[in-house]
This record gives C-alpha cells, sequence and structure tokens, in this order.
C-alpha cells in the first residue's frame, strides 16, 4: 500500500471510527444520557420544523391564489400576509371547535347520561332476571359484615401515609412536565414562525452546507429526495385534511336529514378521526353507534352503521381519488402495510407518517429497480 496524504487521512479516520465505536460500547448508558440531552435540547426547533412544514402547506396555497402576479410590492407584502392569513385560518379552525364542537360535546354527555340511566331503568323494569343474576354476584350485607374491617382501615391509613408523598411528588412532575410541554411548544411555535418567514433563506443555507461539505453526486441525490419527499408529505398531509373536511360535511348533511341525534358530534368525530388513513373513519363510528343505541334503541344504530357503510363506499371509491388522486404514489396494498407497522411502533402519528415515508421509498426502490434492470439488459418480456 502507498502511503500518501489520501492514504493516511482515510487511515486515520477509520482508527478514530474504531476507537469512537469501541468507546461508545463501552459506555452505553452515558452515551444513552448524552443523547437524551441533546435530543432534548433540540426538541423545540424539531417541534417548529414540524408546524412550520405543517403550516407551510396553507400558507403555499395562499400565497398561490392572492398572489399570482409578481411586483416589487407583491414580492414584499405576500409572505406576511399570507402567513398572517394562515395563522387566522387556525385560530378560526380552533374557535369554530370550542365554540360549537364544545358545547355540542358537553350537551351531548348530559344528554347521554341521562339516556344511560333511562337504559338502565328500562332493563330493570323489562328484564329483572338479568339484572337479578348480576347482583347475585356482588358480595351480600352477612359477607360484608363478616370483614375485618379494622385491618383494612389500617392499610387503607398506611397507605395514604406512605403513599402521601409519592402523590406530591408525582403532582409535581406532572405539573413540571406541563410546563415543560407548553414552553417547548411555545419555543417551537416561534421557530417555525422564523422558518416561514426565512424559509428560501434557510433552504440556500442548506443546500451551500450539503454542497460545501459533500460529493456534488451525493448532494444532488439528497436534495431530490428531499423535494420528492416534501411534495409527497405536502399532498397526502393538504388531502388526507381535504377528505376529512369533505366527509365530515357529507354525514353531517345526511345525518340532518335523517334526524338522526348528535349528527354535529358524531360528524366531527368522524371528520377528525379520518385523518388517520384506512381505520380512522371506524373509530367514529364504533362511538357514533353506540351513542345512538343508548339514545334511539337498536334499529337506529343498525341504520347509522348502514348509512356509514353506504358514505364510506362513496368516500373511498369517488371521494378519496379525486381530493388525494395518486400524489402519494402507493398502492393499497402497501397503504395497509404501512398503517398496520407504522400504527404498532407509534400510534396515530405512525399511521400518518408512515404512507408518505412508505410512499417515498416506494417511488426510490420503484427508480433504483428500474435503473438496475435497464443496466443490467433485462428484457421487459420477462419482468411484465
Amino acid at each position: 500500500m502507498e502511503f500518501n496524504q489520501k492514504s493516511i487521512k482515510t487511515l486515520f479516520g477509520l482508527v478514530a471510527f474504531g476507537v469512537l465505536l469501541f468507546w461508545a460500547l463501552q459506555n452505553l448508558s452515558l452515551l444513552g444520557s448524552i443523547c437524551g440531552t441533546v435530543f432534548s435540547l433540540i426538541l423545540p426547533f424539531l417541534l417548529g420544523g414540524c408546524i412550520a412544514f405543517i403550516l407551510n402547506v396553507p400558507m403555499r396555497k395562499i400565497e398561490s391564489l392572492l398572489f399570482r402576479k409578481s411586483g416589487k410590492i407583491a414580492d414584499k407584502i405576500k409572505r406576511p400576509v399570507s402567513l398572517v392569513l394562515t395563522l387566522l385560518l387556525l385560530v378560526a379552525l380552533i374557535a369554530v371547535i370550542f365554540g360549537l364542537v364544545i358545547p355540542e360535546l358537553g350537551s351531548s354527555f348530559v344528554l347521554l347520561r341521562d339516556n344511560v340511566i333511562q337504559f338502565l331503568r328500562n332493563l330493570e323494569q323489562e328484564h329483572p332476571a338479568f339484572l337479578n343474576q348480576f347482583l347475585s354476584y356482588l358480595p351480600s350485607a352477612e359477607e360484608l359484615a363478616a370483614l375485618d374491617w379494622e385491618s383494612i382501615v389500617q392499610d387503607v391509613v398506611g397507605f395514604l401515609g406512605n403513599g402521601a408523598g409519592s402523590f406530591i411528588n408525582s403532582t409535581v412532575n406532572v405539573a413540571s412536565r406541563i410546563f415543560s410541554g407548553i414552553f417547548t411548544f411555545f419555543i417551537g411555535f416561534v421557530f417555525s414562525i422564523y422558518l416561514l418567514v426565512q424559509k428560501e433563506t434557510v433552504g440556500r443555507q442548506v443546500r451551500r452546507l450539503i454542497y460545501a461539505y459533500l460529493p456534488e453526486n451525493i448532494a444532488d441525490r439528497i436534495l431530490s429526495i428531499a423535494r420528492l419527499s416534501d411534495k409527497t408529505f405536502s399532498s397526502f398531509l393538504s388531502g388526507q385534511c381535504m377528505e376529512a373536511l369533505v366527509l365530515g360535511t357529507l354525514f353531517f348533511i345526511v345525518m340532518t336529514i335523517f334526524r338522526f341525534p348528535y349528527a354535529l358530534m358524531i360528524s366531527v368525530l368522524i371528520g377528525v378521526t379520518a385523518l388517520i388513513p384506512v381505520f380512522g373513519a371506524f373509530i367514529g363510528c364504533i362511538i357514533g353507534a353506540f351513542m345512538i343505541l343508548m339514545t334511539d334503541g337498536f334499529i337506529k344504530m343498525l341504520t347509522f352503521i348502514a348509512v356509514f357503510l353506504i358514505l364510506q363506499q362513496l368516500e373511498g371509491n369517488l371521494i378519496y381519488p379525486k381530493v388525494v388522486g395518486s400524489s402519494v404514489g402507493l398502492p393499497a396494498m402497501w397503504v395497509f402495510v404501512a398503517v398496520s407497522v407504522g400504527g404498532s411502533a407509534f400510534g396515530v402519528l405512525g399511521m400518518l407518517i408512515f404512507i408518505p415515508l412508505c410512499s417515498v421509498l416506494y417511488a426510490l426502490l420503484r427508480g433504483s429497480v428500474a435503473q438496475h434492470l435497464k443496466k443490467n439488459g433485462i428484457a421487459k418480456d420477462k419482468i411484465s
């Protein structure tokens, strides 16, 4: 091996990497603590980046609608005007939820409580044998009197005495976590505003860094993947929100026409849960069916389920392809796999993220496969 400056740098890098890897394996707990501290420090900025990405979708739409013609004045005011309108739209959405949905939710829970009480009374009158069988499993007065109440009271007092300190500590920890979460969200939100105002400048700085420290072909590939990811995630986010809005409005109209109870609440619930692909709307259906069962009985619940299935088929075959279209570019089978894996790994957030993420990976793999097949000279009739 000829030792020159390049080979010496390569050898030094391999040795340094080996030493760092050995140290990391010997100090996993310390490394985990360091990573946790670093993550907690950058968490507000990661959150701000996510908020900026979400708010950028409607802000970009507003800019394209209001400022189609470029000019000196338009270029100066389009960003602040679009940002202010986006924030006003967000505030209006929150105001609608708290102003319309929350009062409806409160009155619905009061009505549901009264209906549950009436349902139990009807159960007592119409099915006394079932209620008596249920009560037979409860302890009788003689069995309750035979218990050692003195020792039970002593155990309860001792538990409360020992648990008072831990309860106070838990309360303080919960309060500090809530305050920390609010502070983190505030910092992230402020950072997202800076990102949205100066997104071209930030993008230019990131590109300069990538091209400065990476080979040009690798930098081109990274930026190409970034553009594909931005397009896929933005299309998926805007499509899911529009689809949820259309589905919730459609449910409200149909439920109002057929005089279903809790029309506004169930429609909003189905619209919100529809943001979760594949399975989301069924969660709202189950909750809505239970509420209708407690209010109007079994037949009305079956009618609601039938209406839900009809509207779900209409949404899946007509609305979703028109609203979302082929922007995600992921076959239905892999959408199901992405939702299942993402939900199992990271819950609801995983369901939302894994579909566009898998779509990006699918597009990259499809392009790589096509490139390798062309390079290897494989005929199309062999793989079709």
